[in-house]
């Protein structure tokens, strides 16, 4: 019973891991990357649509994505969707396809990228600890059905391991992109 704990625990941190790892990819002052769109949510016939499900996005230089979308009607929502992402981009459209400029990054703007990237890395922090925090829960709740004492003490400690495994990566992520974002 305790080792299934553990394993979705573990499981569970794998997927906040891999959540900031997608955060961190999003993130790039250097080259322009498809996936750096995939995110942005479009309002299509009302709804809220992932813009990856609404038109192909291709690289066609390092400052450059096209967007192509399968509905034309779609170009002017996907420009608002880039617009209001914050992400600042600039587009222009010739009516069959929708371009994205990345401005080159200035000082300022990589340093407004690596406090986006630390806040990300928190948020990825915070939610290894709170799995921490709840598993420690489900490990204590589980002494009333008769487990010893020090089997749940085992089991506190692996889990503190692991969350101590997990912030590690998420720091050493930090890092090396900190260290991209300002080598640009």
């Amino acid at each position: 019973m305790i080792q299934k704990h553990l394993d979705q625990a573990e499981c569970n941190m794998d997927k906040a891991y891999i959540h900031a790892q997608d955060a961190f990819a999003k993130i790039n002052a250097g080259r322009a990357l498809p996936t750096m769109l995939h995110h942005l949510m479009v309002s299509y016939h009302g709804h809220p649509t992932p813009l990856h499900q609404l038109a192909s996005i291709a690289t066609v230089d390092p400052r450059t994505l096209t967007v192509q979308p399968w509905e034309q009607s779609t170009i002017p929502h996907i420009e608002k969707a880039i617009a209001e992402s914050q992400l600042g981009f600039s587009t222009r459209n010739d009516g069959r396809i929708v371009m994205v400029t990345l401005p080159p990054p200035s000082e300022e703007r990589r340093k407004t990228l690596v406090k986006l990237i630390k806040s990300e890395a928190e948020k990825g922090r915070v939610v290894i600890r709170n799995l921490r925090r709840d598993y420690k829960e489900i490990l204590k709740a589980t002494q009333k059905d008769g487990i010893p004492e020090d089997a749940i003490k085992r089991a506190e400690k692996k889990i503190q391991d692991l969350t101590d495994g997990y912030i590690d990566k998420i720091n050493h992520l930090l890092t090396i992109k900190e260290a991209d974002l300002m080598a640009v």
